[in-house]
C-alpha cells in the first residue's frame, strides 16, 4: 500500500545502467532505517543509449531497458511500498533527445521522414512549412567537402518501428548518424536526394547560427517538445500518469519548467491529469524572487533553501581580505556584475545567436505586418531584444498570451528595460518600448484585425516566406513572440551566469552555486528565520536541498569553503605558501583567476580526517576532469569547441603538482587543521537545519555521510552503501536500551576535540585509522604539532550520519509538526548570534515536537566559548536525541547543550 503521497523526506537516487532498479531495491532497507519516507528517482523513461542521467528521453511510452524496464520499476515500487516508502519520479517535459542513431526517437524520425504529414508534426518546436525545414548540424566539415569525400551515402538499414518490430528501409548514413528518407525520393542522386528531405545536413558549427528548432539551452541533441499541445502532453505523460493511478508513483519532480511555453498551465494540466499529487518544480529563484502563487504545485526543488542554509555559515566580515587577495592574484578589477554582463553578451552573440535571431525575425514580421510599426528596423529590433535579454535579472517573467500581464511580472520586464536604456542609441529607445510591449502581450503592438494576408509577398521582407506559408495572423505571431521571448530568457541566464561567470569570477567559489549569488555572502539568523516563516505560510510542502545532481559542489565541499570567510587571514597565508611552492609552474599561459579557482578546489576536496571521502585528497583523475570542465565552461582561454591544449595542460600541471608536493600538502594540511572545528560545525549544522526546517528535505545519494563531490559527472560516482549500512548499524547498536537514541561516538573529553592523527611528516595528517569493528570508528591518535586547533577525534562521518538519521526518524514520527499546513515554525531566542535555534510543532499545539540548535561561525566565540550565553527554551524537560543528554527548559546555558556536539536536536523528555 502506498504511503502518504506528501513526503516527510526524500532520498535522491541517480539511476543508470550501473545502478538499476534492482540495485535500488537492494538499498531500500538502508533508506528505511535512515528514516526517509520516499525514494526519489532520476528520470525512468527510455533515454539515449549510455545515458548516465536520464534527461535525454527518446521514448515516453517505455520504461528504460537499461534500468530494468517496466518490470524492474514495478519491483522497485512494490518493494518500496512494502517498507512504507513512497516513490517520487523526475519528469522531463521540456525536451527529447536527438540520439545517435536518430531512429531511437521514433517521433522525431517520423517528423524528419514525413514532415508536416507526420502524425507527430506538432510535437517539436519547428516550422515545417518549407523544405529542408529542420537543420541537422552533424557534419565534421561543410557539406560540399563531405559529399566530395563520399562520407554521406544511402544504405539499407533495419529500423525499429513503434510496435516494437523492425523494418528494412533506405536511409542516409554519415558515419554513426542515420537519417530517414522522404518517401518517393530514395532513387534520386545523393545531392538531389538530400535537397528533397525535410531536414538539412550541415556542418556542426552552423548550428549556433542557423538552428531552427528550439533546444534545451544550447544543446543541439536535445530538441524541445511542445507539451502545451494537449495531444503531445497526453502522449508524453500517459505512462507516468498510469503508474501514478496504479499507486506505483506517489509524486513528481518537474525538470526545467522555465523552458515550457506556459508553466502555470502545465502544472494545472498535470494536476488535472493525475487527479492531484505532490509536485515540486526545478525553479531557480533569485534571492528577492518568489515562486508565483498561481503555480499549482507544492513548491520548488529547494535551491532557495540552499542559499539560506549555506549562507548562515558564511561570514561577510571576511570579504575584505578575500577581495584583496582576489584582486591581487587574479588581476581582475571588475565586479561580478560586469563579468556577468560580458558573459551574457557573449552568449547571445554566439551559442544562442539562433534563438535571438529567430526572435528578431518574428519582431520584423510583426512590424512588416502593420504600417504603424514598419519603421522599426531589423537592427533596432535586434539590439533592443538583445539588450533586454542581457538586462533580465531572473530566468523569466511569467506572462501568458491572452491574459493581462500581472503587475509583478510586468515589473520584471519594465525594470530590465530601464536598465537597458542607457546602453541603447536614441533611435532604439522606442523600439525597446515596443519589445517590452510585445513581451508583455500588450494591445496595440500590431493590428489585431489583420491576418496573414497582410504580410508582404515572399522576397519582399525578412523571413516572410515561411511566416506567410504558415498562414499565421498577426495575433498568433505576437503570441509566439511573447512565449519565445520568455523561453529564451532562461537559457541566457543559465549559460551566462551558472555556466560561464561562475567559473570566471572566483573570489569565493563557495557561493558560485545554482540558485546563489556570488556577491551575496552571509545570511543573518533573522534572515533565515524570516525565510522559514515565509515558507511555512506559503509553501509548507516545498522541497529543500543542499546537494543535487546539478550543484556545482556538494554541501560538504561548500561547508569547508565557507571557512575561508571565517579564516581569511589564514587562507591568505595558505595561498601565499601554495604560490611559493609552485612559483616555477606559474607562468604564461596560466592566469591568476583560474589559479585561485584551483587552490579553493583543493581546499574543498583535500584530505579530511574522520571521513571516508577525505581519507585522501581528491584523485588526479577526478581533479583533471573537473578542471577541464571548469576551464571550458569559463570560455576565457579554452572552450569545448576550440580547446587550448597548452593552457589546459598548464592549469592541470599546477593542480597535479600540488597533489604530490610536500610543501603544498603542508600548507593545505595546516589550513585544514586550523578550520577543523568550523568545518565540523558547518557540516553538521547545515545538515540539521535543512532536515528540520520547513519543507520536505531531500538527501542526495550518499550524502548521509560527508561527501566531497564536485559538479557532474563527479557527483554521480558509485556510492559505498555497505559502509553506510554498517556505520548506521554501529550507531544504532550503541543504544543503552531499545528505542533509546544512540549517543555520538565518545570524545576524549566532553566538549573538547581530541588531538589530530600522527603525521608521517610535519603537517601531514595520517589517514583515519581503521575501526576495530564495523560501524565504530577508532579514536584518532595524538597530533605531533602543538598550538594549532586539532581535527576532532570522532568520525565526522558517524556524526553526520547520526544527525541525518535521527532528524529523519524524528520527522517520520511527527509528520504533522514538520510537513504541510499542519506544521508550525517557531524561532527560539538565544543571546548569541553564533547559535541559531527554532522549534517545530503541530499548528496550535502548546508542546513542541522538536527544537533544533546549531552553531555558526564558532571561531568568533574566542577562548571563552559559549561562556554564559543562553538559549530561551520552553518550560519543561527535554532530551537531546543526538546524545541522550537531558536538558532543562527555560533559560539554559548553550554550553550545557552544545558541549559535546556543535548541534542539538531536543525533544520533550516524555517522547
Amino acid at each position: 500500500m502506498s504511503p502518504n503521497p506528501t513526503p516527510t523526506s526524500t532520498y535522491r537516487l541517480q539511476l543508470h545502467a550501473g545502478f538499476t532498479f534492482d540495485d535500488a531495491v537492494a538499498q531500500l532497507d538502508h533508506l528505511a532505517a535512515l528514516g526517509v519516507s520516499h525514494v526519489f528517482c532520476s528520470p525512468i523513461l527510455q533515454a539515449a543509449p549510455g545515458s548516465m542521467h536520464g534527461y535525454d528521453v527518446v521514448d515516453h511510452s517505455h520504461i528504460s531497458d537499461e534500468l530494468g524496464g517496466e518490470a524492474g520499476f514495478r519491483r522497485l515500487a512494490a518493494a518500496a511500498h512494502a517498507r512504507g516508502l513512497g516513490v517520487v519520479v523526475d519528469v522531463v517535459p521540456n525536451h527529447m533527445a536527438v540520439p545517435t542513431p536518430l531512429f531511437l526517437n521514433h517521433e522525431l524520425w517520423e517528423v524528419l521522414k514525413q514532415g508536416s504529414d507526420s502524425p507527430f508534426a506538432r510535437w517539436f518546436d519547428v516550422d515545417l512549412t518549407g523544405s529542408q525545414a529542420i537543420l541537422m548540424p552533424v557534419l565534421g566539415n561543410r557539406i560540399g567537402q563531405e559529399l566530395e569525400a563520399g562520407t554521406i551515402s544511402v544504405e539499407e538499414r533495419e529500423v525499429p518501428t513503434a510496435d516494437g518490430g523492425t523494418v528494412v528501409e533506405p536511409v542516409v548514413v554519415h558515419f554513426d548518424h542515420v537519417f530517414p528518407i522522404r518517401p518517393g525520393t530514395e532513387d534520386l542522386p545523393i545531392e538531389k536526394l538530400l535537397e528533397a528531405q525535410w531536414y538539412r545536413l550541415a556542418h556542426w558549427k552552423v548550428g549556433s547560427e542557423e538552428l531552427n528548432y528550439r533546444r534545451f539551452f544550447d544543446v543541439d541533441t536535445l530538441a524541445a517538445v511542445r507539451v502545451e499541445d494537449d495531444g503531445v502532453f497526453e502522449a508524453t505523460h500517459r505512462l507516468l500518469v498510469e503508474l501514478h493511478e496504479e499507486g506505483l508513483i506517489d509524486g513528481f519532480r518537474i525538470d526545467h519548467p522555465d523552458g515550457l511555453a506556459n508553466p502555470r498551465q502545465y502544472f494545472a494540466d498535470l494536476q488535472a491529469f493525475t487527479g492531484g499529487c505532490w509536485v515540486v518544480v526545478e525553479k531557480i529563484l533569485e534571492a528577492d524572487e518568489a515562486l508565483p502563487e498561481l503555480f499549482d504545485c507544492a513548491g520548488t526543488t529547494g535551491y532557495d533553501a540552499l542559499l539560506r542554509v549555506s549562507g548562515l555559515f558564511q561570514d561577510a566580515a571576511g570579504l575584505s581580505r578575500l577581495n584583496a587577495l582576489w584582486e591581487r592574484v587574479s588581476g581582475v578589477g571588475e565586479w561580478f556584475g560586469s563579468v556577468l554582463m560580458q558573459a551574457k553578451h557573449e552568449v547571445i552573440s554566439s551559442m544562442l545567436f539562433a534563438e535571438v535571431n529567430r526572435l528578431t525575425s518574428m519582431a520584423v514580421a510583426i512590424c512588416d505586418g502593420d504600417i504603424r510599426l514598419r519603421d522599426h528596423t531589423r537592427r533596432q529590433l535586434r539590439n533592443a531584444i538583445g539588450r533586454l535579454l542581457v538586462e533580465m535579472d531572473r530566468y523569466r517573467a511569467y506572462v501568458e498570451p491572452g491574459m493581462a500581464a500581472p503587475e509583478q511580472e510586468r515589473a520584471v520586464l519594465v525594470e530590465a528595460a530601464d536598465r537597458a536604456r542607457p546602453n541603447l542609441a536614441a533611435d532604439e529607445l522606442d523600439t525597446l518600448d515596443l519589445i517590452v510591449a510585445l513581451a508583455c502581450g500588450d494591445p496595440g503592438t500590431g493590428d489585431e484585425e489583420q491576418g496573414a494576408e497582410t504580410l508582404p509577398e515572399p522576397g519582399h521582407g525578412p523571413v516572410t516566406t515561411e511566416l506567410r506559408d504558415q498562414a499565421m495572423d498577426t495575433r498568433e505571431l505576437r503570441a509566439e513572440f511573447m512565449v519565445r521571448f520568455a523561453q529564451t530568457c532562461g537559457p541566457v541566464m543559465a549559460k551566462s551566469k551558472e555556466d560561464t561567470a561562475f567559473y570566471r569570477w572566483n573570489r569565493f567559489i563557495g557561493v558560485n552555486e545554482v540558485g546563489s549569488e556570488p556577491t551575496m555572502v552571509g545570511i543573518t539568523t533573522d534572515g533565515f528565520h524570516d525565510f522559514c516563516s515565509a515558507l511555512t505560510a506559503t509553501w509548507p510542502s516545498t522541497m529543500t536541498t543542499l546537494s543535487t545532481h546539478d550543484t556545482k559542489r556538494s554541501a560538504d565541499v561548500r561547508a569547508r569553503l565557507s571557512t575561508l570567510t571565517e579564516y581569511p587571514k589564514e587562507w591568505e597565508v595558505c595561498v601565499t605558501e601554495l604560490r611559493a611552492a609552485t612559483d616555477e609552474l606559474r607562468s604564461d599561459p596560466l592566469d591568476g583567476a583560474t589559479e585561485l579557482f584551483v587552490w579553493q578546489t583543493l581546499a574543498g576536496t583535500w584530505r579530511l580526517p574522520g571521513t571516508a571521502a577525505g581519507e585522501e585528497p581528491i584523485s588526479a583523475e577526478r581533479l583533471s576532469a573537473y578542471l577541464t570542465k571548469a576551464m571550458r565552461e569559463a570560455k576565457w582561454h579554452t572552450t569545448w569547441t576550440e580547446p587550448d591544449a597548452a593552457y589546459e595542460e598548464a592549469v592541470i600541471a599546477l593542480a597535479l603538482h600540488a597533489l604530490d608536493d610536500e610543501a603544498c600538502a603542508a600548507a593545505l594540511d595546516t589550513f585544514t587543521e586550523t578550520v577543523a572545528g568550523s568545518v565540523r560545525a558547518n557540516v553538521l549544522g547545515q545538515a540539521l537545519l535543512q532536515l528540520t526546517m520547513p519543507g520536505v528535505p531531500d538527501t542526495y545519494q550518499g550524502c548521509e555521510l560527508v561527501d566531497l563531490s564536485l559538479v557532474d559527472p563527479d557527483n554521480r560516482r558509485e556510492v559505498d552503501y555497505r559502509l553506510r549500512r554498517d556505520l548506521l548499524a554501529g550507531l544504532d547498536s550503541t543504544a543503552d536500551r531499545p528505542g533509546h537514541r544512540a549517543p555520538a561516538p565518545t570524545a576524549d573529553r566532553p566538549g573538547h576535540p581530541a588531538p589530530a592523527p600522527t603525521a608521517d611528516r610535519p603537517g601531514h595528517p595520517a589517514p583515519v585509522p581503521t575501526a576495530d569493528r564495523p560501524g565504530r570508528p577508532a579514536p584518532a591518535p595524538t597530533a605531533d604539532r602543538v598550538g594549532r586547533p586539532a581535527p576532532v577525534s570522532r568520525s565526522l562521518d558517524a556524526e553526520k550520519l547520526l544527525v541525518t538519521s535521527r532528524a529523519l526518524r524524528l520527522r517520520s514520527e511527527h509528520p504533522d509538526a514538520f510537513r504541510g499546513d499542519s506544521s508550525e515554525y517557531r524561532p527560539v531566542a538565544t543571546t548569541s548570534g553564533h547559535a541559531v535555534a527554532f522549534a517545530r510543532a503541530r499548528a496550535g499545539a502548546e508542546e513542541v515536537a522538536a527544537i533544533t540548535v546549531a552553531t555558526r561561525l564558532p571561531s568568533q566565540l574566542g577562548e571563552q566559548g559559549w561562556a554564559e550565553h543562553r538559549i530561551i527554551l520552553p518550560d519543561g524537560q527535554f532530551r537531546d536525541v543526538l546524545t541522550g543528554q537531558p536538558v532543562s527548559g527555560g533559560e539554559t546555558r548553550l554550553a550545557d547543550i552544545l558541549g559535546d556536539l556543535p548541534v542539538a536536536l531536543l525533544v520533550p523528555a516524555s517522547a
